[in-house]
């Protein structure tokens, strides 16, 4: 693990952590490595027992959810993540406060997180609670360890890579250290405090990251309607969400300046005599506001035919379909890194008429509160997620300036943009950083590898 030295010696001053020596001795566990000289290497079945209570009856409808972020949390807060919620309660299970949760497709990603409710969990999920003389948060921060997901990877069983499935005889079968009870509540204790301090960081880094964003999208908006020139005579669009807009502008729908295509689908079966060729292709996920992230392209079989048809063009902007509300129609141009390359069909290439619409400003379009707006409220929307149509994005009124003032606003917003967006990175940096403190904190504590300071 690479540490910046600077900035973990400043953490550990700023947290009270101090390197303090012991006796240590091999504890033949790969993954726990070394570890202090009394603690011993016990199996987790020694200090959890799995409480298996289903909700049949009917004795609870307060439905709770679980990730690896915010741990055990009522289902009306989770923020659209995850599934949606069961109708029939009865096909729940309980769990109760002062329980340890696990979500057994997720453990091997940290799904685990102690519970201070009474409800009903999904059925996946399991339910522990501490035997004598183990501390449940303890455990819990076990299941933070990396290392130790790993090792729980080994016995993940499963088809697909995002649904593979631990049992409670595999999960409770692993060795882990085990302190002392009084130690292992100092640790806890210690770690409690210690990420606390750091999530408060993470926590105003985020809400200074979103304002900055919020900014950025701001003054997008400003420009893409107002343009740079601040003298210009103005006059009404027409379009709420436009409102005024300089008085040699145009306003028009996006048909009359572009066209658009879907992407290939997925699923696709051929006939056996059909020579197929393996292609990356983009998928939603791959489409971000302002860029395209290639970092985990996926290849798909499709026959010779579907890539001339299907071949993304440098220059085309990307807008997806379907998705999280703030993230539909998010629109990014195609730079043609990798060639030939195909795109999912929930994702929409509009291929721009180059004398009238520069597409980078169609970009910047989507980012703004006009792109955002339209969308929004042109959308067919579902409990968590929304979906348009080619029609609605040809139909997406635009202000539109000359082709020549256009390439100048773009210009202008590179620059601009450029450095809130360099703000941004710092800050996403940093709270990288902290996370990356965090984990190496909760590594050396609970193997024992760091002592808990007496003051």
């Amino acid at each position: 693990m690479n540490w910046n030295w600077k900035f973990r010696a400043v953490w550990m001053l700023c947290l009270g952590v101090n390197d303090m020596s012991r006796e240590m001795k091999d504890s033949g566990v790969e993954w726990i490595g070394e570890m202090p000289e009394e603690w011993k290497i016990e199996r987790l079945q020694w200090h959890l027992q799995e409480i298996n209570k289903p909700n049949n009856p009917v004795k609870t409808e307060y439905i709770l959810s679980l990730n690896n972020k915010t741990g055990v949390i009522p289902y009306e807060e989770r923020d659209n993540m995850g599934n949606k919620a069961k109708e029939d309660y009865s096909q729940y299970k309980i769990a109760y406060p002062d329980t340890l949760v696990m979500n057994s497709m997720n453990v091997i990603i940290g799904s685990v997180g102690i519970s201070h409710y009474y409800g009903c969990i999904s059925p996946v999920y399991y339910v522990f609670k501490a035997s004598d003389k183990t501390e449940l948060r303890y455990i819990n921060y076990v299941f933070k360890i990396e290392r130790f997901q790993k090792e729980l990877r080994k016995y993940a069983n499963g088809i697909l890579e995002i649904r593979l499935r631990i049992s409670v005889h595999d999960t409770l079968r692993r060795l882990i250290p085990i302190p002392s009870y009084e130690e292992q509540c100092k640790i806890a204790d210690f770690l409690d405090g210690q990420c606390e301090k750091i999530n408060l960081a993470i926590g105003k880094a985020k809400v200074s990251i979103e304002e900055y964003r919020n900014l950025k999208q701001s003054f997008i908006t400003q420009i893409v309607t107002k343009g740079i020139n601040e003298n210009d005579t103005m006059k009404e669009s027409g379009i709420e969400w436009i409102g005024k807009i300089p008085a040699s502008w145009k306003v028009t729908q996006l048909r009359h300046c572009a066209s658009i295509r879907s992407g290939i689908t997925l699923g696709k079966t051929y006939s056996k005599d059909t020579e197929l060729v393996e292609m990356p292709y983009l998928r939603v996920a791959n489409v971000q506001d302002g860029y395209v992230d290639t970092n985990d392209i996926a290849v798909l079989q499709v026959s010779k035919d579907e890539i001339e048809k299907y071949s993304l063009s440098a220059g085309e902007v990307l807008m997806t379909e379907g998705g999280d509300r703030d993230k539909l129609g998010r629109g990014c141009v195609w730079d043609g890194r990798m060639t030939p390359c195909l795109h999912q069909n929930h994702i929409f290439a509009v291929k721009v008429k180059e004398n009238l619409l520069n597409p980078h400003y169609l970009e910047y379009l989507t980012a703004s509160s006009v792109g955002r707006t339209y969308f929004d409220v042109t959308a067919v929307k579902t409990t968590n997620l929304a979906c348009t149509s080619s029609s609605k994005v040809l139909a997406f009124t635009i202000p539109l300036p000359s082709i020549e003032e256009q390439n100048e606003i773009v210009d202008y917003l590179k620059e601009k943009c450029g450095c809130i967006e360099t703000v941004i990175s710092k800050k996403e940096q940093f709270i990288s950083e902290l996370e990356n403190y965090k984990k190496f904190l909760i590594y050396e504590y609970v193997t024992g590898k760091k002592e808990v300071p007496e003051s």
